[in-house]
Formats: structure tokens, sequence, C-alpha cells
């Protein structure tokens, strides 16, 4: 088998382009398929799906992660897929194996009380902290992404009728309400961006101490700057405070639709993953609101 898993690997380097990553993984899960043939005295030939699931099986009760097991069975498919395609077999023993469903995680999310006291950190003049709260806000206050966040221009923001317009994913443009508090935020960065703007010709709306536009993955380091200061023990991201955006509006009553296009996603399916609410909340809802609580 070791002479069908280098042709394969070399297809894929050679052919398909694909990454060293991609290839190294590729290695390590047909090796494993291979140790397991071995161990039940089974050629690669000769396998067929019930052999297969018999590995996958086994992967299951080691307690891997589905996500994982599923990358191993996507391995173990395109091999075979391979070896049909080179006529080394008639047919693919994996393709009726069904992939595992991947656990739905929910992300990190703040209480609104943890928004609170996490939106006051940045509270000195310094020109970058007035921009670290300006940021902050902002993702909270509109529940944009941070991808969009980074490409605003300072023409996007209507500051008369608090809206920004949203460069979103497939290049489709939406316009997004803010409030008071993130409107304040930005009015006082605005005045600090002059310090942090080194070229007249640069125009983003959110710069770093080089004066040129933030990364996405500034924004990243900026956000966790701010979280080590809070007693905060979990993992928060500029996603987690999308989550938030999205939850704390469900909790207050507003429409699953009009989340939906605030976020900017096309299906409601998308927007009902970032949704949830605790016990207490469910309970105080439903004791305010059926009639026989």
């Amino acid at each position: 088998m070791k002479k069908q898993i280098s042709e394969f690997l070399s297809y894929l380097r050679h052919e398909r382009n694909a990454s060293p990553h991609t290839i190294s993984a590729y290695a390590r899960d047909l090796a494993q398929l291979e140790d397991y043939f071995k161990a039940k005295g089974v050629g690669w030939e000769s396998a067929d799906n019930v052999v297969l699931r018999g590995f996958l099986a086994g992967l299951y009760e080691k307690k891997q992660k589905k996500s994982t097991i599923g990358r191993k069975l996507a391995s173990v498919r395109s091999f075979y897929e391979f070896l049909v395609g080179r006529k080394r077999l008639e047919e693919n023993p994996a393709r009726v194996l069904a992939t595992p469903r991947r656990e739905k995680r929910i992300p990190s999310f703040l209480s609104e009380e943890e928004a609170v006291s996490f939106l006051d950190l940045p509270d000195s003049a310094e020109p970058l902290d007035q921009r670290d709260r300006a940021i902050l806000e902002f993702l909270y206050a509109t529940g944009i992404r941070v991808s969009e966040l980074v490409a605003v221009d300072p023409e996007d923001v209507n500051f008369a009728e608090r809206l920004i317009r949203v460069k979103g994913k497939g290049k489709k443009e939406r316009l997004v309400p803010f409030g008071r508090r993130a409107a304040n935020a930005l009015e006082s960065y605005m005045t600090a961006r002059r310090s942090l703007l080194k070229n007249p010709a640069e125009n983003a709306l959110f710069l770093n101490y080089r004066g040129e536009r933030l990364t996405s993955r500034s924004v990243e380091r900026i956000v966790d700057k701010h979280v080590r200061r809070t007693a905060l023990n979990r993992k928060i991201s500029p996603h987690s405070l999308r989550h938030s955006f999205a939850s704390h509006l469900l909790g207050r009553g507003a429409d699953l639709r009009v989340i939906q296009e605030l976020l900017g996603h096309e299906s409601l399916g998308t927007t009902q993953k970032y949704t949830h609410m605790d016990l207490g909340q469910l309970l105080r809802v439903y004791k305010k609101s059926h009639p026989r609580s």
C-alpha cells in the first residue's frame, strides 16, 4: 500500500498543487489506515465499505472528535477515488460512508453587564486608546465582521443618520445603524485619527500606529489586549462581540429576520446559530408570557 499512497501524495503535490499541510495530513491519515489493514490482515484492494466502517468505528472508540474523523474519511475517500481514476479499482468503497455531522459550537459571548464593563476599558485620551474604544464600541453596536470593520472608510459613516455602509461577503453592501455611544466614541477617535495619519492618501477609517489601515489580525490583538485587562476567564474574540450583538438583540425581542439583515447573512439558518438564551432568561420569558405560568 505504501506505493499507492506515495503515488497519491505525488498526485496531490504535482497535479492538484495541494499545500504541504494538506499533504502531510493525508499522509498521516493513510498511514493510520494502512496500519489498520495490517492489523486486520486485509489488503487495500480487497477492503470494502464494511472494513472501512470498522476503521471509523475504531476512531469513535478512541473518542476522536467528529471533525477529525470526518477529515480522515475525506482522506480515505480521496485516496480511493484516485485509485479508481487510475484504473486500479472499479469502485470507491468509501463513497457510501456517511460523513459524521460536526458538532455545532456556540461562540463565546458577553452578558450585557460584561459588555458594558468591557467596552468602558479603553478610557484614556491617547490616540490608540481612543481608536480601540471606537473599534470595540463599533463591533458591539453593529455586529459587523472584523473583515468588514477594517474595510470601512470615513465616507462610509453617516454621523447625521448614525448609519454605516458595510461591504460584506460577495461585495454586497448593506446599511447598519449604530447607537449614540458608538457615535460618541467614533467622534472622539476622528480627532485622534489626525495624529495617527501619516499619509493624506490613506483613506482607512481605523489606522495603526504607522498610519496604515488596520488588518483583521491587528483587531484580534486589540480585543485580546483588552480582554486580558478584565476578569473574563475565557476566550473573547471580535466574533464574540458579533455573537453578543445578535444574542442581546434577540433577548430584547428583536425579530430574527431583522438580525439576519443586520448581520448580512444569506440564510436565516446561519443567523440561528448565533442565537441562544440562558435558562434564567427562558424562565423569565416563560413566566411573563405563558397564561398558565
